[in-house]
């Protein structure tokens, strides 16, 4: 499942190739990819047509799009488009599989082809959704003021948490929320209204860095070892940032089409049965366990994480 540093490099792609042009015209192939407008396909066409996209916008997994209207031989955006409440957004979820696509006009289309977005001005000039095991789905909500470095969220978005890149998370506001959680740390990391944006690979991959095992009871970090987590978490997101994002398969690209490397780089999820690096440069042989968690995995090495006594997960 795509997380942050995926739904980002899709944030940036559609910024640089959609922000400030126009929808001509919108095409929905599979309605079950509109699930969650609740007003329906025409509604979701009608409100889209003659919409400006704004600058996109992200919160941990979720990816938003502000709708503003040109009036007829001005430049200044203003209102909305007919059917769209004033200060509204184009909202997108990937699920597990969704992808946005910036796209020439005659491409061919894609088998999971969802939703098209035709836009004004020269080639590429559609935004494609694209989504094979149909989890994620597009959406037009209202923006309404919240704490984000835009000063808004979409409605539909507000329940989930800031995101560990966002300024509103600190070492003490986290701090103080994992102590109120008493469960096990991983499950507090993959919890959206704790945290956003970091799922099941970069939660390994951070509790790794920082040394700390998925099952430690929440209500025993302390506030030393929840600053290192929490820089080792932005650490894990810069960097595979970077990368480009984490691609295992052809689901996982940016809008246009090319994946990400950052599974390269991995120092501990899916490397079960593997010597953990920083054992072996500190001269010692430890492998890298996998463990079953919430349905999924985590990977972890007895030596730097190691198992706490107590608790449940």
């Amino acid at each position: 499942m795509p997380e942050l540093p995926e739904v980002e490099v899709v944030r940036r792609g559609v910024e640089t190739w959609a922000a400030g042009r126009s929808v001509r015209r919108a095409e929905v192939h599979d309605p079950r990819s509109l699930r969650r407008h609740i007003e329906g396909p025409d509604h979701f066409v009608e409100s889209l047509a003659g919409a400006q996209l704004g600058t996109p916008q992200r919160r941990g997994k979720f990816l938003w799009i502000p709708l503003n209207v040109v009036e007829a031989g001005g430049s200044d955006p203003g209102g909305s488009a007919p059917g769209v409440p004033a200060g509204a957004a184009l909202l997108i979820h990937l699920g597990m599989s969704g992808q946005v696509l910036i796209e020439d006009s005659e491409a061919p289309r894609q088998k999971h082809l969802k939703i098209t977005l035709s836009l004004s001005g020269a080639e590429p000039a559609q935004l494609r959704f694209v989504d094979q095991r149909i989890f994620g789905g597009m959406q037009i909500s209202p923006l309404i003021p919240a704490s984000h470095p835009s000063g808004t969220v979409p409605e539909a978005a507000a329940h989930i948490a800031p995101d560990p890149l966002e300024p509103a998370v600190t070492a003490e506001t986290l701090f103080r929320a994992l102590r109120r959680r008493r469960s096990g740390l991983k499950r507090a990391l993959l919890d959206q209204q704790l945290l956003s944006g970091v799922g099941n690979i970069y939660a390994d991959e951070a509790l790794w860095l920082a040394g700390l095992h998925f099952a430690r009871r929440t209500e025993t970090i302390t506030r030393a070892e929840t600053a290192r987590l929490l820089t080792a978490v932005r650490e894990v997101m810069e960097a595979a940032l970077a990368a480009g994002g984490t691609s295992f398969d052809a689901l996982y690209v940016n809008v246009n089409g090319a994946s990400g490397y950052f599974d390269r780089s991995l120092q501990c999820y899916g490397r079960q049965g593997q010597p953990c690096r920083r054992c072996a440069d500190a001269g010692v042989e430890t492998l890298i366990r996998r463990t079953p968690f919430m349905g999924r995995s985590s990977s972890w090495c007895p030596r730097c994480q190691p198992r706490p006594r107590q608790g449940r997960w």
